[in-house]
């Protein structure tokens, strides 16, 4: 099937995490409370997937509302793509009082922890004036469901966060949410996801695709 699937009933998603920010590169959370824009290497990591995939014919590209992931897609849009849709919901997970919090060894082990939690089954706890992760996911099932129900056709392009992509990975292959590291990120990698009319669920055709930034040393 190629990279346009016509066939009637199914759906394509094209789903990358946003661009390399400095708080990326220096190990600080962001989370929701955080609108930080792109470095040069982000920048460089957005041309290089437009590059890759502008000749994908997306029918609409969804973003949160951060500006991180605006600056991914803007290519597209620089180059006259217009159905450029913002979904409050694709939001990244709120990381309360963790956010902006420069590295530590304390912070570092209150973030260990929280994970060991979820990873435990502890889905409704968070950090301090944080998001628990099943608050996450139940906003994302309601932004998925809006999507879902007024589909412009395949392929879309959704550009995310990266512990919002564990849990929307979960969501839209029925993964177990507290088992949402299994699904591996990086800056601007890309997971292709399909799901044919009679399906439940959606399939991944890539995983963690990270081939149109190999010229990044």
């Amino acid at each position: 099937m190629g990279q346009n699937s016509t066939q009637q009933g199914t759906k394509t998603i094209y789903l990358i995490r946003h661009g390399q920010t400095d708080f990326n590169e220096r190990g600080i959370v962001q989370g929701s409370g955080i609108d930080s824009l792109l470095n040069a290497t982000g920048q460089r990591q957005a041309e290089l997937f437009y590059h890759a995939y502008k000749h994908v014919p997306f029918t609409e590209i969804y973003t949160s509302t951060l500006q991180r992931t605006h600056q991914t897609v803007a290519p597209f849009i620089t180059n006259g793509f217009k159905n450029h849709v913002i979904v409050s919901e694709f939001n990244e997970i709120n990381w309360g009082m963790m956010e902006g919090v420069e590295p530590s060894e304390e912070a570092t082990r209150n973030f260990q922890q929280i994970l060991k939690s979820w990873r435990s089954g502890n889905l409704d706890t968070a950090i301090e004036n944080g998001e628990t992760p099943n608050q996450l996911y139940n906003r994302q099932f309601a932004g998925l469901r809006k999507l879902e129900q007024d589909w412009p056709g395949s392929p879309v392009l959704i550009c995310m966060h990266g512990r919002a992509m564990r849990s929307f990975l979960c969501l839209l292959t029925g993964h177990p949410l507290h088992n949402m590291d299994d699904f591996e990120h990086s800056n601007v990698c890309l997971y292709k996801l399909q799901k044919n009319e009679n399906d439940r669920h959606y399939q991944i055709l890539l995983h963690n695709c990270t081939r149109h930034l190999e010229t990044i040393k």
